[in-house]
């Protein structure tokens, strides 16, 4: 996705970073398209060696409350995913956020080998989709079993450890409706509408006693598929400690039978069919209120963006009364 807040790197700021990471210069550069807010490339080194460099935007560009240390959240819950073993991530080779040798934030990872599952799924059987579903219900749930010990976002520095996870999401999704008023985005209801059906239902938030580590942002973009299985998961920039059930998987975009089966959930109780709905929620604002920020020029995006979240809000009325 193309949007204006990306900081692209020239050939010669390249050569500087692989030079220093690596004390070699890059043969050929190849920039990948399909971030949404960092710039990425696919980088071959003179010894033939291929990496992932990834940029962030400049360090004033105005991002959503909740953007918050997001490189640096993705480095270090990479490292955490590697060191425990619990998905085939990336290595992470470099990390400079020094600005000394480019003037923003960067990464080199690993290359990691097949394609993302949204380039590939057409492509595949339905039997290879239920396989590869499963996997990703499966490695999901050994994610989900790693431990925090407080609620909020990954990068969060401000002393929130002794929240409950109902206070701890409350204030994200306030936040981002605050991002939405800052730029005057139109949603389908007015802002206190929205926050006062929001409050009336956080009660089944209490359910969630014990900060699991969640991707959130594990949809097919940001799953690698080599012959027929997962050979790679990315993306970690906007993990948080929280609820399992807030996965992107568990959502109303991506929810199948052999993922459910994979991570082990036959059903989903009343009061985690309240939580999803919130999560929901949260997930279709986000994409409409995200847009100014990321500046899209695709007007078709744009258009989605706002029959989604138009589409969301029924939905979420239509949860209480169920």
């Amino acid at each position: 996705m193309e949007s204006g807040i990306k900081r692209k790197l020239t050939e010669s700021e390249m050569t500087a970073i692989t030079l220093n990471a690596f004390g070699q210069s890059p043969t050929v550069i190849k920039e990948l398209t399909d971030g949404w807010a960092n710039a990425a490339y696919q980088v071959t080194l003179a010894n033939g060696q291929s990496v992932i460099v990834k940029a962030a935007p400049l360090s004033d560009t105005k991002m959503m409350s909740y953007e918050q240390g997001l490189m640096k959240t993705e480095v270090e819950v990479l490292r955490l995913v590697k060191l425990v073993g619990a998905l085939p991530v990336p290595a992470v080779y470099a990390h400079d956020n020094s600005e000394s040798i480019v003037d923003c934030e960067y990464f080199i990872m690993e290359m990691l080998e097949g394609e993302p599952y949204n380039k590939v799924k057409d492509q595949l059987t339905e039997e290879q989709r239920n396989q590869i579903d499963y996997q990703l219900g499966v490695y999901n749930r050994q994610l989900n079993e790693i431990r925090g010990e407080r609620f909020g976002l990954y990068a969060a520095s401000d002393g929130s450890a002794d929240s409950t996870w109902r206070e701890s999401f409350h204030q994200l999704l306030l936040g981002v409706l605050a991002d939405g008023e800052r730029e005057g985005v139109q949603l389908p209801a007015d802002y206190d509408s929205i926050r006062n059906e929001v409050a009336l239902r956080l009660d089944v938030l209490d359910e969630v006693t014990e900060p699991r580590l969640v991707h959130w942002d594990l949809w097919d973009g940001n799953v690698f598929i080599k012959d027929g299985a997962v050979s790679g998961i990315i993306d970690f920039e906007r993990a948080l400690w929280g609820d399992p059930l807030m996965e992107h998987y568990f959502s109303h975009f991506n929810k199948t039978a052999s993922f459910l089966k994979g991570y082990g959930i036959k059903s989903f109780t009343t009061g985690e069919q309240g939580r999803r709905a919130l999560y929901d929620l949260y997930l279709d604002l986000i994409f409409c209120i995200e847009c100014p920020y990321r500046q899209y020029e695709d007007r078709n995006h744009l258009q989605w963006a706002q029959n989604n979240m138009e589409q969301g809000w029924l939905r979420f009325i239509a949860s209480s009364k169920d």
